[in-house]
């Protein structure tokens, strides 16, 4: 089993010593760490109990190295949270004990550590005092182990209390992609850029071909190392670094995340459920400007709290918009940390509901709220996630893939529950966007009527232009939509799809009977013309030259010749009888047959024809088209 421990407290309260109690190992690397005598940034040890594998985060505990702390907290499973016995209750030790009371760490160990420095009386003082800070909390039952670093004492006993709540201790490795947020870079000279972070859920191996977020830059594992050692596969829980292939190592920063490609979302605005500390010394209020801790990342942001009010009080929790001032990688559940902008101090914590959110008007934040209530629920498993993005969506509709990105959940997981939203009949899946059945239906209703009306206004119209009905009634849904709308309507027999145009099934063109007389004159001087057919504009003019049409209702009516294949385009000009071109193939064939020889140039084509260089070239390239004859070189073989 793999957990990551990580330690909290006040500076000065013996964390990195403690841990180098347990590891034998100084968390403390860089110079200035070992010269002044105090954690400046994140540290790592690791040991191993039996079966269990620890890796160890040691965090600075100075208030002007919060943000390196936070950098350190978002991945563990549980927490040390380190009391010195001789001073209590410290300010960092509050902030400290809030912050990952806030990201919803559920186990822990409290350790009183220099009890090599006092006396007993002193020892259950800082004992009260400790159970005082953690009352009503998750540590509130927590093991409480005096120990000193310095001689050892006690040492024992907090090995086998982290032990025993290390077995409490759980992540849910299986549902999401592989995610490890970035808290170091650097480079290893001949093997180049290297990163480390805690592997937070999935499993990373060698070779496998990442992503870097939010820069979306394409990466390769050429190197894993967990716990000071060469592996060939990491995995959840895991303090893992990665040799990057691909990258140099300045191009990278604490804040950045690894991913599976097209696994997590880029936003720069996200909704999320926001509880502010009872002691914060001001309301949340929107507009204001706030430092956000992402995983690895901080972030300045604006707020925009989505109630009428336009605040939450302290010791209250709300919805809230938050708009980053540069981008971040996010997925639904992520917790943060919110600290104000100045002075720096530690105000509210959140959980991401929605990572790709957009504005909201205070016109909507009833529905906003409801929305973002239901998607709270189906976080604590009341319902289905992706039914509920997907409800989100509204018309335009959900890529599968899109629906991915903003969760983290492994393909499998997404499939199951889109599965389940299909089978319940409340989500549609056309085409692979993902859809409201209500909204999908609402679409056909509205489909349908925009080709009735078509009709209505125009009877001799042989349909309306898809692209009509797609800017008409499909304007904001996903191309996928429209076909899948569409496919629908023609399979329940309420519409027909011939190519350019959708028309009413049951519709059927009648004529007047002066429309009538159009289209029998039309078909007469287009057969009586032969191949030598007159340009179309010519066709129309001598057609309504009795009166009682214009040319517009002319030119529908010679439309309504082409759709039944009475008439072809030969050109855009030049219109020909069916029969006229069926004889002229005929022709052909019989000149092969007495001939012996199947090719043709354009004087013999024009002699079979008996047409003139007008004529024959636009029917020559019409048969190459067609394929009743293929040019080569000069002349044209017939088929």
């Amino acid at each position: 089993m793999d957990i990551i421990v990580g330690t909290a407290g006040h500076i000065d309260h013996g964390k990195t010593a403690l841990v180098k109690a347990l590891t034998g190992i100084n968390a403390d690397r860089l110079p200035e760490e070992k010269q002044r005598g105090i954690t400046i940034d994140i540290g790592f040890a690791e040991m191993r109990i039996d079966d269990l594998r620890i890796g160890f985060v040691d965090v600075p505990g100075h208030e002007r190295f919060v943000k390196n702390m936070l950098a350190g907290a978002s991945g563990i499973d549980l927490v040390i949270l380190v009391i010195a016995a001789d001073e209590g209750v410290m300010p960092q030790t509050r902030e400290h004990f809030d912050i990952c009371r806030l990201l919803h760490i559920r186990n822990g160990v409290i350790a009183l550590t220099k009890t090599d420095l006092v006396d007993d009386e002193t020892l259950e003082l800082a004992k009260l005092d400790a159970a005082e800070l953690v009352e009503g909390s998750f540590l509130e039952d927590a093991p409480v182990c005096p120990i000193s670093s310095r001689t050892g004492a006690g040492i024992a006993e907090l090995n086998a209390a982290l032990v025993k709540v290390a077995g409490r201790a759980s992540r849910e490795s299986n549902r999401h992609e592989p995610r490890l947020a970035v808290d170091r870079s650097f480079s290893v000279k001949g093997f180049g850029a290297v990163v480390t972070g805690t592997l937070a859920s999935g499993e990373i191996a060698d070779g496998n071909e990442l992503e870097l977020m939010p820069s979306r830059r394409e990466v390769r594992v050429r190197g894993l190392q967990t716990h000071g050692k060469a592996v060939k596969l990491s995995r959840a829980g895991q303090r893992t670094a990665v040799n990057l292939g691909g990258i140099a190592h300045d191009e990278i920063e604490r804040g950045m995340v690894l991913a599976t490609p097209g696994t997590l979302a880029v936003t720069q605005i996200l909704d999320a459920d926001v509880e502010v500390l009872d002691d914060a010394p001001r309301p949340l209020r929107t507009r204001q400007r706030v430092r956000v801790h992402l995983g690895t990342a901080e972030v300045l942001a604006r707020v925009s709290v989505l109630n009428t009010q336009q605040t939450i009080e302290p010791g209250s929790r709300g919805y809230a918009q938050f708009r980053l001032e540069s981008p971040v990688a996010a997925a639904h559940a992520d917790r943060f940390i919110i600290r104000s902008y100045s002075p720096q101090r530690t105000i509210a914590g959140g959980l991401v509901l929605d990572p790709l959110a957009h504005r909201h008007k205070r016109i909507d934040f009833e529905n906003v709220n409801s929305t973002l209530g239901a998607i709270a629920e189906a976080f604590e498993g009341r319902g289905n996630l992706a039914e509920i993005f997907v409800q989100m969506s509204g018309e335009r509709g959900l890529k599968i893939e899109d629906l991915r990105s903003r969760t983290a959940l492994r393909a499998e997981v997404i499939n199951d529950q889109v599965n389940n939203a299909t089978a319940g009949g409340n989500v549609v899946n056309a085409d692979g966007v993902l859809m409201d059945r209500k909204i999908f239906d609402r679409l056909q209703t509205a489909a349908f009527a925009a080709v009735e009306k078509h009709h209505a206004a125009d009877k001799l119209s042989r349909g309306l232009p898809k692209e009509v009905l797609r800017e008409q009634v499909f304007k904001r849904a996903e191309p996928e939509v429209f076909r899948a709308v569409t496919a629908s309507l023609e399979r329940a027999g309420k519409i027909r799809i011939e190519q350019d145009v959708i028309k009413v099934a049951s519709h059927e063109t009648r004529l007047s009977p002066v429309e009538q007389e159009v289209r029998d004159r039309l078909k007469s001087i287009y057969k009586n013309a032969g191949l030598e057919a007159p340009k179309l504009d010519d066709a129309l003019s001598r057609a309504i030259s009795g009166g009682g049409i214009d040319q517009t209702a002319a030119r529908k009516i010679f439309q309504l010749l082409v759709n039944g294949a009475e008439l072809v385009a030969v050109t855009n000009e030049y219109y020909f009888s069916a029969e006229s071109l069926e004889l002229l193939k005929a022709r052909l064939s019989d000149f092969v047959r007495s001939s012996g020889d199947p090719t043709i140039d354009v004087p013999k084509f024009k002699e079979i024809a008996g047409v003139s260089r007008k004529y024959a070239i636009p029917l020559l390239e019409y048969f190459d088209r067609t394929r009743v004859t293929r040019r080569v070189g000069d002349k044209r073989e017939i088929l």
